[in-house]
């Protein structure tokens, strides 16, 4: 069980828009080999800003339409959302350090 939750389209608005603290969205899939690999580092980021940032998974298997929503085109995708705006996108396979860095200039 992973350490980040799922997020779907019918707790996005309350999850990742409405929140008071920034959320990161892992764009992702099973079938995805890199996307697998992120796995451990997102479930070790969820648990290093517990209480400080929202970590969160979306299946794009499941949930393609809030993804093209959001123009993932490519997986995995993280989508950092602050006051119900993006504001950092990284796209591809990233070390834990770029991805704590783009949450952090969100804190």
């Amino acid at each position: 069980m992973s350490a980040a939750p799922a997020v779907t389209a019918a707790n996005f608005e309350e999850e990742v828009l409405k929140s008071a603290i920034p959320v990161l969205v892992d764009f992702w899939a099973e079938w995805c080999g890199p996307c697998k690999a992120l796995g451990p580092t997102i479930d070790l980021i969820a648990a290093e800003y517990e209480g400080k940032a929202k970590i969160l998974k979306l299946d794009v298997q499941t949930e393609a339409a809030l993804a093209g929503k959001y123009g993932v085109q490519s997986i995995p995708t993280l989508l950092i959302f602050k006051d119900g705006e993006i504001k950092s996108r990284l796209v591809g396979l990233h070390p834990k350090p770029d991805i704590t860095a783009e949450i952090d200039k969100q804190l």
